[in-house]
């Protein structure tokens, strides 16, 4: 039932529980402190009367001893001594000190009444109360007494008032120990009380505790909780656990948080889906786009490339026929121009045959034998060789010098690459002009750099220039793949190849970059697993 309380209600019942909590520990404090006013106020009330029962005392004590001069002035006068003082100035003192205990009983009276108002906590006065009565009774016999002007000259009148004061000496005598008598039981009753309190005490202390813990084990289960199962299941939905959903059991607020998180879930994940769907679908109509596209470029490189070789072995047959048709084949002086003619066909047949071969090597690329090669001897066999070709007699090739480099490489494909850039490199020279090769190691790669002082590459070329079918040969020949299989063979190394140029003029750089010997595990185990 409590899981269904909306928070509001929840946090107000711990309220409740914390002020319950702060009321009983409030209460049993201040029931001790009362309890302790009361018995302070009760002490110092009761404690004023022992001072005035103790004047009562001495005042009884008083009129004994006057009574005491009374007898002893009588002996003196049987025998018919001549008395020191008169009966009446000892009657004189009696009268006073009579009326001195009346005020002072008058005003033990007083307190009494005063304490039986206050409701005092040590007990009632109901004794003292009959005990005074009994005074009274006494004081009012000695007063009629008293009124005899002789009195005290009458032995019998003498014994009777001392009798009388002897049993108000008694009573008097009796007034305080009925206050002791309390305070003996107080004492009793305050030990008694003070045990109550402590385990009074104890008992609110032992609540308030529980009353905590329990406060604290519902905002746990209520508020902290749920949070925490919150927080993690938002992280994992943001982590891409998209099939996570939060349960949280209740129907309060948390509960609701979390249903909306779920439903939010579920609709990114259904959304998620269907973009995922969409996405394939246009990936693959824009591969099936590229396709065509590569195909249609490819075939377009090559009709243009093959048309003008093709062109010319069509101009040449024609000639021929049209020479056949006219009968003037056999003519001697005609024979060289045949000869011309067979020889066109013959070498435009062989560049169509070259452009084929080169499209067969440009899609045969793929994995291939590699072993640990040093660049430095690959790289100077391919100088050497091109050295030799006569057409290159005034260019120079030349290999800066360098420590051996290691690299795993397939050599036979790595030497056709530096073959297509030195050859490139030339084709771009005046005479004179020189092709720089140099070799090193540049963070933590192989790094060759084919270095000519030609005519350069503008920002378009350098654009182009490994795309299949591209070429700016200042021959006017080539098929435009050197450099694009030369861009594949690198990269299917695990390398770059990188094309630079100040501009027209100012000649240019080729950078390739490769792995170095036991830098390309990664590429060796996938060239293995393939």
């Amino acid at each position: 039932m409590l899981s269904r309380w909306p928070i509001r209600k929840k946090l107000s019942l711990q309220l409740a529980l914390l002020v319950l909590l702060v009321a009983a520990l409030s209460t049993a404090g201040l029931i001790g402190l009362y309890a302790y006013k009361d018995v302070v106020q009760s002490l110092s009330r009761r404690a004023g009367e022992l001072p005035v029962a103790g004047d009562l005392s001495a005042q009884v004590s008083d009129l004994r001893m006057e009574l005491h001069e009374a007898r002893l002035l009588q002996d003196i006068t049987e025998r018919g001594i001549e008395p020191p003082l008169d009966h009446r100035i000892i009657r004189e003192q009696f009268t006073m000190s009579l009326g001195t205990y009346r005020r002072t009983l008058v005003s033990y009276r007083d307190l009494l009444l005063a304490n039986d108002a206050d409701e005092l906590r040590i007990g009632g006065t109901r004794p003292e109360h009959e005990t005074v009565s009994k005074i009274d009774d006494i004081l009012r016999q000695l007063s009629e007494m008293d009124r005899s002007p002789q009195w005290m000259a009458d032995d019998l009148q003498v014994t009777r008032a001392d009798d009388l004061v002897r049993k108000l000496q008694t009573l008097t005598a009796v007034l305080p120990s009925f206050l002791h008598e309390r305070f003996k039981n107080f004492a009793t009753e305050a030990r008694g009380q003070y045990r109550s309190l402590i385990i009074l005490n104890w008992v609110a202390a032992i609540m308030a505790a529980t009353m905590l813990v329990v406060c604290g084990l519902l905002f746990y289960i209520w508020i902290f909780r749920p949070l925490k199962v919150l927080i993690v299941g938002s992280r994992r939905v943001a982590a891409g656990d998209f099939d996570h959903r939060i349960k949280i059991h209740g129907k309060d607020e948390m509960a609701e948080l979390a249903a909306a998180m779920n439903e939010m879930t579920e609709r990114f994940q259904v959304t998620c889906a269907d973009l995922d769907r969409q996405v394939r679908e246009r990936t693959s109509q824009v591969v099936r786009s590229e396709q065509l596209a590569s195909v249609g470029f490819l075939a377009a490189g090559v009709a243009h490339e093959i048309n003008n070789p093709l062109a010319s072995i069509a101009m040449c047959a024609e000639s021929l026929e049209m020479r056949h048709s006219s009968g003037t084949l056999s003519e001697p002086d005609q024979a060289e121009g045949v000869r011309t003619y067979l020889q066109m066909i013959q070498e435009e047949a062989f560049r169509c045959k070259e452009i084929t071969e080169k499209l067969l090597d440009f899609s045969r690329l793929g994995e291939s034998r590699r072993s640990n090669t040093d660049l430095r001897e690959l790289v100077q066999g391919v100088i050497d060789m091109v050295a030799h070709l006569g057409k290159y007699h005034e260019k120079k090739v030349v290999l800066a010098p360098s420590k051996s480099v290691i690299a795993p490489i397939n050599p036979q494909e790595l030497k056709q690459v530096m073959l297509n850039l030195i050859v490139n490199g030339l084709d771009s020279l005046d005479a004179g002009g020189q092709v720089t090769v140099e070799l090193g190691i540049r963070e933590g790669m192989a790094e060759i750099v084919v270095r000519d002082n030609g005519c350069g590459m503008s920002h378009e070329v350098l654009e182009h220039i490994f795309e299949p079918f591209f070429t700016r040969r200042r021959s006017g020949q080539g098929t435009g793949l050197g450099l694009s299989i030369a861009f594949r063979i690198v990269a299917d190394h695990g390398g770059q190849i990188k094309a630079e140029s100040e501009g027209p003029g100012c000649g240019s750089r080729l950078r390739v970059t490769l792995p170095l010997a036991g830098a390309n595990k990664e590429l060796d185990h996938r060239h293995q697993a393939a």
